[in-house]
């Protein structure tokens, strides 16, 4: 942490030092004297994310990106780490990206969400429309997925095939081999699926990159111009 503050700006070590004190009271690391002399492995998991937020904070960013920050830690445990973040973020008014597979943190603490398959973002808008009307297949299998959407003693949902390679992505849109929506209503495969990359459409707040939910808004606005 010293180093990273003398790296960035001419100051002394014990200055270093006492910027370094200030960020561990903030995060709630107790003895922080004793804990900055300390090395990683003496530390649990949950005090080492508490540093890792503090070194985050050492040079008072306008933004965090947070990639997975609670990976590898209990529920409880979790929940404190997030609730922490956001505390300190609102307190020294800072942005926060947080990068996560878990959809109940991102449920719990974000405002605005951006959904991505295979490189590339296929839905974004607010939050909560997002989790509560997803609109692209791909959205809606990884809600689908979560343990409290199965029926109790029944197998868990999960999104058929498996993710493709970066460097061999398929044609047209990347989830179509995995999609259960591909065909269209006469049984027949999407031919824009499999051979064109989905353009962004508008729909409500959010805008989602999918063939059937453009087709589909198309149907709905040639209804109402012909009603």
């Amino acid at each position: 942490m010293v180093e990273c503050l003398k790296a960035h700006r001419r100051i002394s070590s014990r200055e270093a030092r006492d910027i370094c004190l200030d960020k561990l009271r903030q995060v709630q690391i107790p003895s922080p004297e004793t804990r900055l002399d300390q090395y990683p492995h003496e530390l649990s998991g949950g005090m080492r994310q508490r540093i890792i937020i503090a070194i985050a904070l050492l040079l008072d960013p306008d933004i965090i990106v947070a990639d997975e920050p609670t990976t590898a830690l209990d529920v409880t445990i979790q929940a404190e780490i997030m609730a922490l973040l956001l505390e300190l973020c609102e307190k020294h008014n800072v942005g926060l990206i947080l990068i996560t597979h878990d959809l109940g943190v991102v449920s719990q603490v974000t405002q605005r969400m951006l959904v991505m398959y295979a490189g590339r973002v296929i839905e974004q808008g607010p939050t909560r429309e997002i989790i509560n009307d997803p609109q692209h297949p791909y959205t809606q299998g990884l809600i689908n997925a979560l343990p409290q959407m199965a029926t109790p003693g029944e197998r868990l949902n999960q999104i058929r095939g498996s993710m493709p390679s970066l460097s061999n992505l398929p044609s047209g849109c990347a989830f179509h081999p995995r999609c259960d929506f591909i065909n269209r209503a006469d049984g027949q495969p999407r031919p824009a699926c499999m051979q064109q990359v989905p353009e962004f459409v508008e729909s409500g707040n959010c805008r989602v990159a999918c063939h059937m939910v453009a087709e589909l808004l198309e149907d709905r606005r040639l209804k109402e111009e012909t009603s």
